[in-house]
């Protein structure tokens, strides 16, 4: 498929509409529609998508968009409530991430 940014959107969009409504009527997620409608047009299901390296202006905008969505719908009082959680198990994950990573890579 051509690199033109319309229609690499318009097949996104489409790709969406068709599975999210789908997932959610079998009562799996909507996350569950979006991934598995991005495997099918990508390019290891048939295909639409073919040069990945060309969406990921897409992706960085769809990150973007979730981290507003998420600061919207947060109240700062609850943040400060949840600040011992947050990084407590925050700061474990940093940890034995790194611990785990190092032991695979060093040995």
């Amino acid at each position: 498929m051509q690199d033109n940014l319309l229609v690499t959107l318009i097949v996104f969009l489409s790709a969406a509409v068709i599975s999210v409504p789908f997932f959610k009527k079998i009562g799996l997620g909507s996350v569950v529609g979006y991934l598995i409608g991005g495997i099918i047009i990508g390019p290891w299901g048939i295909g639409l998508i073919t040069n990945v390296d060309s969406i990921l202006h897409i992706s960085e905008f769809g990150v973007i968009l979730l981290l507003f969505l998420i600061g919207l719908e947060l109240k700062p009082q609850r943040l400060w409530i949840l600040k011992k959680p947050i990084f407590g198990l925050g700061g474990l994950q940093v940890i034995l991430t790194f611990f785990s990573s190092s032991r695979f890579f060093l040995f």
